[in-house]
């Protein structure tokens, strides 16, 4: 089922100045299932939710009942609340989901999972079918295979098949313009069908033979593979021969490492809920065609408060958004409204979607091991969070905050004598690094070089842009530089009116640049302090430092890198590709181009006068 999502709802109070009236506007609500979505200062999204009676569901948060902590702290911030009617509960299912994942309401259960998931495919439309990872749509002819839980697990089965069946991985334009054999045919991980080592019909079996695997129909490969040295062997093709028998050999390793026992057969997701300490867990393990492809621990946010089903009931329809939906959904904790979650599952996938908590037999032990994984990856997160826990203790400590900080960031500038400069900002909580909340700017408008510009720019539009979103500002900034990049971030804060609501600190390197040697400047201070090199809040704001400068590199290389394949042509408004190779051609290069009259450039074909003018300009 596919929804537009409103950017109004049809049934919403009239956006205006006007103070919010409630009592009305809970009289007004209808009975008809929906959507209902709480606001609060600055129209700033809170919580999006469903129900089957809008009428009832929303009147009960103003009635005077007991709610868990955690509601009324929301309740407190509401300032509007608005509803969209659907026709049946199943679609308000799904267009709930649809809203969580697009804006992240801090008060809804979050999975932080949508990327899309790693296939394998095979391009039964190119001459001699590759075998290739693949991501997002499935528009490409050939048979997809997956998904996996992530790429490393696909990259391993590809290295595993190659070993089995030699299909080729490289891309088409490689394919075509081969003269001889390369690397991968060397090490007997490719049949060579590019310089034609292979012929046509063998090449074509051995991709049948990937695709019964991949199948599920292992036995019916590796039967046909014993046939085949069967044969070989008694034409006294002895070399044909041992080549089969070594493929049987890899097809039986990689079924001892993914074989599950099959139970009925078809696509299973095994998915297994557990909460300990107030965290939540999702193991979440793959099953396709009787092959176990591995599994994967999400763990949803704002979900503390909440019971069993209603997570679950949460993950289901975030989680399978634009996802495929296997025929078979093991759970170990049945959704709230099983029956409209799986309608609106079944409505999604176009295909029937059976829902199940296992009772006995293999689906029971494959559950067992699902609950194991959850178990192990829910302990292993707190002890991290101890870790982190204590990261944070130790820097409200050094920096005598009143209370335990939950939000650390840190900026570094990234360039190459003032080309391509960008800013890194990382964050750290609790957990350690929060890498969805990592972002970069590119410095606009900055003379190359300067770092104490580009500091003030990056500050400034970081903080600009949570306070217009009324987003959390962080307890601590720290700044990979010293007192000059320091007081230019402090006046960033000051332009914002923040400055009293974020403890500064920036990190120079000393005169050495040694690790252990670093000077602390905070707003302040009389002078700079030198912490002893195995300080553990020393160590801390090293380790924040140093994932700063990292994601700062790679993002500085990324963009020098683009920008050197780039032409000065690209930057005047109407060049195209045709045009900048016309020009190109006719003049020899840029040094032509440079040197060109208005006149010399209108003989150009395509370039008219207009054009002409702005390309003479641009380069006088």
């Amino acid at each position: 089922m596919t929804q537009n999502l409103p950017e109004k709802p049809a049934h919403a109070l009239a956006d205006s100045e006007e103070p919010f009236d409630l009592p009305g506007f809970l009289r007004t609500l209808t009975s008809h299932p929906g959507i209902y979505q709480m606001y609060g200062k600055g129209r700033r999204l809170l919580y999006v939710g469903k129900a089957r009676n809008l009428k009832r569901r929303v009147s009960s948060y103003f009635q005077k009942q007991r709610h868990s902590p955690k509601t009324l702290a929301m309740l407190a911030q509401v300032q509007r609340v608005e509803v969209l009617v659907t026709h049946t509960e199943t679609e308000a299912l799904v267009l709930e989901a649809n809203l969580i994942k697009r804006h992240h309401p801090p008060y809804n259960i979050l999975l932080r999972d949508d990327k899309s998931y790693p296939y394998l495919l095979i391009a039964s439309a190119e001459p001699f079918p590759p075998m290739r990872l693949h991501r997002g749509a499935q528009k490409q002819k050939g048979q997809y295979f997956g998904p996996y839980p992530a790429v490393t697990a696909l990259r391993e089965s590809m290295v595993l098949l190659q070993k089995a069946f030699r299909l080729r991985t490289c891309e088409e334009h490689t394919f075509r313009n081969r003269s001889r054999a390369c690397l991968q045919y060397q090490i007997q991980r490719c049949s060579g069908p590019c310089v034609g080592h292979i012929l046509p019909e063998d090449y074509a079996r051995d991709v049948s033979d990937t695709i019964r695997f991949l199948e599920g129909r292992s036995d019916e490969a590796i039967r046909n593979l014993g046939e085949r040295m069967q044969k070989a062997a008694e034409r006294l093709d002895f070399e044909e021969a041992a080549l089969r028998r070594d493929q049987i050999a890899a097809l039986s390793k990689i079924q001892e490492r993914q074989y599950v026992a099959q139970a009925g057969g078809g696509d299973f997701d095994v998915i297994a809920l557990l909460q300990e300490n107030g965290q939540w867990v999702i193991f979440i393990s793959f099953i396709r065609n009787g092959r176990q492809l591995g599994g994967r621990s999400l763990f949803p946010q704002h979900a503390e408060d909440l019971r069993g089903p209603d997570v679950m009931a949460g993950f289901l329809m975030q989680f399978y958004t634009n996802k495929d939906i296997p025929g078979n959904l093991l759970v170990n904790v049945l959704p709230r409204n099983h029956a409209a979650v799986s309608e609106a599952l079944v409505a999604q996938s176009g295909h029937k979607v059976v829902m199940d908590a296992p009772q006995r037999g293999p689906r029971k032990r494959w559950m067992a091991m699902a609950q194991t994984n959850a178990l192990s990856t829910l302990r292993q997160r707190g002890q991290q969070a101890s870790a982190g826990r204590r990261r944070m203790l130790l820097l409200q400590e050094f920096f005598e905050l009143p209370e335990l900080p939950q939000r650390v960031e840190c900026f570094d500038i990234s360039h190459t004598r003032g080309e391509a400069a960008v800013a890194s900002c990382v964050v750290f909580g609790e957990d350690g690094a929060m890498k969805e909340a990592y972002r970069r700017f590119n410095i606009r408008d900055v003379t190359g070089g300067d770092d104490y510009a580009a500091i003030e720019q990056a500050v400034y539009r970081r903080y600009g842009r949570l306070k217009k979103e009324g987003l959390a500002l962080p307890e601590i900034v720290l700044i990979d530089g010293g007192p000059g990049q320091l007081a230019r971030a402090q006046a960033a804060l000051a332009l914002l009116e923040i400055e009293q609501q974020i403890q500064l600190c920036g990190v120079s390197k000393g005169t050495t640049r040694r690790p252990g040697l670093e000077l602390l400047h905070v707003p302040g201070w009389a002078e700079a302090r030198q912490l002893p090199p195995d300080d553990p809040a020393l160590l801390v704001i090293q380790e924040i430092r140093d994932e700063a400068h990292r994601f700062a590199i790679t993002g500085h290389r990324a963009r020098r890198a683009k920008t050197r394949q780039e032409s000065e042509l690209d930057h005047i408004d109407g060049i195209g590709p045709k045009r900048r190779t016309a020009l190109l051609r006719a003049f020899g290069g840029l040094k032509g181009i440079r040197a060109a009259g208005l006149e010399d450039l209108q003989r150009v074909g395509g370039i008219h006068q207009e054009l002409a003018q702005r390309i003479y300009e641009h380069f006088h």
